[in-house]
């Protein structure tokens, strides 16, 4: 069994800031790619920003410049760091990892349970 744990949402005012992170645990061999997704009412899921295991990252367009990831191998943690934040980067944010759980195996993506953000205007 695999987990991904999120902590860090809430509530705050355009302009400010939050920190999001996430721990993976359970039955893990290696972890590959992690990253952040978002998802607002009535919108798809849409990727935030990801991290390679080297430490490769890529960011949508919209938080370019605003948002940072992060990521500790050793703890299998990757974080999430939104500075400038704006009403409509409210929704939920899930994080993500693609983990292979034994030697050999294919990695298959995992998704956490989603932590709420909600910025006021």
């Amino acid at each position: 069994q695999v987990q991904l744990v999120e902590s860090g949402g809430g509530v705050v005012q355009a302009g400010g800031s939050l920190r999001l992170s996430c721990a993976a645990s359970g039955s893990i061999f290696r972890v590959e790619d992690m990253g952040w997704y978002r998802q607002a009412p009535g919108k798809q899921r849409d990727l935030v920003a990801s991290i390679t295991s080297g430490g490769r990252t890529n960011y949508a367009e919209s938080v370019k410049g605003r948002f940072t990831i992060s990521r500790d191998n050793a703890k299998n943690t990757v974080s999430l760091q939104m500075n400038s934040l704006k009403p409509e980067d409210a929704a939920v944010y899930y994080c993500h990892a693609e983990i292979s759980r034994e030697v050999g195996a294919f990695a298959y993506g995992y998704f956490g349970q989603g932590t709420q953000v909600t910025v006021s205007s």
